[in-house]
């Protein structure tokens, strides 16, 4: 009988410590099956910070480095400087990536260092206790928001992608979802891509997948999906915001 589907060989028999409906395992599985497809899984480097994929060392079959809350992006610079054969990805989710850590993902793709970031931004805080956190929508409930996040007082979230796709260095940067077949097959091939970009030695790339909370956000799993596509969707819409060489070449 023909094989049509398999877990990738870039993943663990671990079972996986998150909580219903969350979107974290799909996400792991795109990872693992792009370096798979790349054959670059033997080679593969993930840093992982703080944060709900904390325990990403359990998951990935490749080695792992836990950074301090994040710095991921600085860690992941010095692995692939020191060992440039290596393919290096950050695995982070957005209260890392763009609070504490919003320098250290600015400044690597500022200087175009060859690395691959997988952003999972489910605007909330999620390992935390699920406090406010800067990609939570306008009028988003959370534990430190309430009533609601007003803008007046916090400020905008940050659109990640439409940031860094102001600077000139980053080679491809891409904003995905996993709510869907549809989706999660777009998101394959964004990933893939950023790996071999990398793997090419292209420069900097980010895959931003917006992805669901229904522990924090207080909601079913199924609830969770429908408000990512009403709520988060619009003001976080998907699509390439920096494909470098395809510019380059369509030019």
């Amino acid at each position: 009988m023909a094989v049509v589907f398999e877990k990738p060989k870039g993943l663990t028999d671990a079972i996986m410590h998150y909580c219903p409906g969350c979107t974290h395992g799909i996400a792991h599985r795109l990872v693992a099956q792009a370096l798979d497809d790349l054959d670059l899984t033997g080679g593969a480097v993930g840093v992982a910070p703080v944060g709900c994929a904390v325990f990403a060392y359990n998951y990935f079959n490749c080695d792992m480095i836990q950074a301090a809350h994040g710095r991921a992006p600085a860690v992941a610079t010095g692995l692939k400087r020191a060992d440039p054969e290596r393919i290096v990805f950050t695995y982070q989710g957005d209260g890392d990536l763009a609070a504490i850590g919003t320098a250290e993902t600015v400044q690597s793709a500022a200087r175009g260092e060859n690395i691959t970031i997988i952003f999972i931004n489910n605007a909330i805080y999620g390992m935390t206790g699920g406090q406010m956190a800067p990609t939570t929508l306008p009028g988003q409930v959370t534990q430190t928001s309430p009533y609601g996040r007003d803008v007046t007082r916090t400020g905008m979230p940050i659109r990640v992608c439409e940031m860094l796709a102001t600077l000139e260095s980053p080679a491809y940067l891409a904003r995905v979802s996993v709510d869907s077949v549809q989706h999660i097959r777009a998101a394959q091939k964004a990933i893939t891509k950023a790996f071999q970009y990398q793997n090419e030695g292209k420069g900097f790339s980010l895959v931003e997948v917006i992805s669901t909370c229904p522990t924090n956000w207080g909601v079913t799993p199924q609830q969770a999906l429908e408000w990512l596509r009403t709520d988060m969707l619009p003001y976080y819409p998907l699509g390439v915001f920096r494909d470098l060489f395809a510019e380059k070449k369509e030019g």
